[in-house]
């Protein structure tokens, strides 16, 4: 991605599930690029640092904060945190995520639940509390939401992850809306099938999964990391400053053709 270095010099950014494989990437592109960045995720201090460490991301320029952001308290934690360390939030990050594989038939209602507190429930309660600091401090700010391209293409197996980021669609339009004459926006990113995770490992080892997945992505291969990372430097850098209520779809054309 061709910015300048400084592209995002005197940003606060605060990123949650930024200690996943995706979410490491985001975090050294951005503080590459010039941000400062407090790091939320589930995993323990001392190994959501390593990670960060072991990503390259520069110490000076990130602050590691373990949390459950399904939790009111912890929440505040983190962006009183994230305040004592860099001072007032630009941009927030509402990237934490967790997919569950199984057949519709097979979802128990306590799987459902899960998905949604972790997807939908996190990203109210971060954009919400992000907000409101927004607004005491002056900040036109950013509320950035992590979805997917199968929010409006039902890939099969996966019904409870789908309709949460469908949810998160509706839910960052309504920030959006909301939250515009005070001067804070909000997007959607919406990634399509990275080649990390558990999907790396479904297209590695499942013949039938990776032929059709192979099938749904027009431009033939697996989403980097670094592609990720390009798209969301782009919405947090004042490329993107008239932007709102939208949906920045980066998936390989993947949502262009049905999946049978």
């Amino acid at each position: 991605m061709t910015f300048r270095g400084d592209a995002l010099a005197g940003q606060h950014i605060v990123i949650s599930g930024g200690c996943g494989a995706i979410g490491v990437g985001v975090v050294k592109a951005l503080t590459d690029h010039g941000a400062v960045m407090t790091v939320n995720d589930i995993v323990a201090v001392a190994e959501g640092e390593q990670r960060l460490r072991d990503a390259g991301v520069s110490s000076e320029r990130c602050r590691y904060v373990q949390g459950d952001l399904t939790q009111a308290d912890d929440v505040v934690h983190l962006l009183e945190a994230a305040r004592t360390r860099f001072g007032p939030v630009h941009t927030a990050l509402c990237h934490l995520g967790m997919v569950l594989s199984k057949p519709i038939l097979d979802v128990e209602p306590e799987e459902w639940d899960q998905v949604m507190a972790v997807n939908v429930r996190s990203a109210f309660m971060l954009a919400k509390a992000a907000a409101n600091g927004m607004l005491a401090d002056g900040i036109n700010g950013h509320l950035v939401f992590t979805t997917s391209w199968v929010a409006s293409v039902p890939w099969p197996g996966i019904a409870p992850y789908s309709s949460s980021k469908a949810a998160m669609n509706q839910l960052m339009r309504s920030f959006a809306r909301e939250l515009a004459p005070s001067g804070i926006r909000a997007n959607c990113l919406s990634p399509g099938i990275v080649g990390v995770g558990m999907a790396k490992r479904q297209w590695d080892t499942e013949p039938d999964y990776r032929a059709r997945a192979s099938r749904a992505v027009p431009l033939g291969e697996l989403q980097t990391v670094e592609s990720v990372a390009d798209a969301f430097l782009f919405l947090c850098s004042p490329a993107a400053r008239y932007m709102t209520g939208a949906v920045l779809l980066v998936d390989g054309g993947c949502s262009l053709y049905p999946m049978d």
